[in-house]
Parts: structure tokens; C-alpha cells; sequence
């Protein structure tokens, strides 16, 4: 059976986003990145720029998931935190995505959202740090900051979203179908798997 849709998390700076990007293109799936973040924009009424800041913001292990739990629903009413907010419409909307047809989704927990979806392939891409901050400074350019210091603030962040509205510990392996690291095998050899993978 074919995988209809492929969440794909990345550490920043692994390629991740490259590899999505052309696993949809090769599949003719639907690309989910800015596109989803158009979305929740157009949902919450917020910004895109604001969508996009705040996306990755948890400033701690709220009683997000408490709350959840408690109320065996995912509605915006009863949460204050503009994060909280963001997230359930974001969950939402990946929640809906995969009956819209066959898609590559990009982040944003959706491997999380998306963990009892049986068509479902859900990939990971990790890379050492000599290969991310080549790979940044090649992308972006020298910045004030030194890239190590920017990817391991980039990837703190995400760990604590993802814990926060998840209750798992990103970038563990058993959370994902497959884990690839694409400075080892090469950004095609990662886009090369995946679509294999995702046509058996």
C-alpha cells in the first residue's frame, strides 16, 4: 500500500526541508511548509510572519496537554496562550490535510497529529554539525552569532514545542518510521528513499 502522506521533522540546517520539498515534487504530492503556515494565518488572523515566529514558541511544559485531556477535545475556546491557540488550529488543519489528497507535510508536530494515520510515512533527517553549519552558512551567510550557537537554538526551541504539545522527546527514533541523516547519505539519497518507501 502506498503512502499517501509523509511528515517529514528536521533538524535545522539537515536539509530537511529540501528533501520534502522534492519527495513532493517527485511523488506529485501537495507541499506543505509556507503553504500550511498560509493556513493557520488565514484561520487564526494573525500574520504570516507572526504564524511563522511564534510556531515554534513554548516557553514551557504547559497545562496544554492537561488541559487537552481534560476536555477530550481540540477547540480554541478555554485557551488564553496565543501559542495554545495557534497550535489547536494548526492541529486542526493537519488533521484535514490528508483528505484533501496526498501530501508532504513539513514540521510543525505532524507526526505527532497525523501518529494514527495507518498511509502515514513518517520520516526524520539529522545530520552531525560540521555538515549543518556548512550547510547554513552556505544558505544564509556569515552571521553575527556563530552557526552552532543559531542551530542549537533553533533545535532547543523545537524540542520544547514538540514536548510541550506532544508530550514526546523529539528526534527520538521510535516516534518516526525511518530516520535518515542526510550528511552521511546526501540530500538525493534521502529524497531517493523516501519515495521508495512511500510507493511500496
Amino acid at each position: 500500500m502506498s503512502k499517501k502522506v509523509i511528515t517529514i521533522s528536521r533538524e535545522f540546517g539537515s536539509g530537511g526541508r529540501t528533501v520534502a520539498k522534492a519527495v513532493a515534487e517527485r511523488l506529485g504530492y501537495t507541499f506543505y511548509d509556507k503553504a500550511l503556515v498560509e493556513l493557520i494565518a488565514k484561520e487564526s488572523g494573525y500574520s504570516q510572519e507572526f504564524v511563522e515566529r511564534r510556531g515554534e514558541d513554548a516557553t514551557s511544559t504547559s497545562s496544554f496537554l492537561f488541559n487537552l485531556a481534560r476536555s477530550g477535545s481540540v477547540g480554541v475556546d478555554g485557551y488564553s496562550d496565543i501559542s495554545d491557540k495557534l497550535y489547536v488550529i494548526q492541529h486542526n488543519i493537519i488533521k484535514r490535510l490528508p483528505d484533501e489528497g496526498p501530501c508532504v507535510i513539513v514540521g510543525r508536530c505532524s507526526d505527532y497529529i497525523l501518529k494514527d494515520l495507518s498511509d502515514a510515512l513518517h520520516v526524520y533527517i539529522y545530520a552531525d554539525m560540521s555538515f549543518k553549519v556548512d550547510r547554513i552558512v552556505k544558505l544564509y551567510g556569515e552571521m553575527d552569532d556563530a552557526p552552532e550557537k543559531r542551530l542549537e537554538e533553533k533545535d532547543k526551541k523545537r524540542k520544547v514545542y514538540y514536548r510541550n504539545y506532544t508530550g514526546r522527546i523529539w528526534g527520538m527514533s521510535n516516534n518516526y518510521d525511518i530516520c535518515l541523516n542526510s550528511g552521511k547519505l546526501g540530500i538525493e539519497s534521502c529524497v531517493d528513499m523516501i519515495v521508495e518507501l512511500a510507493q511500496r
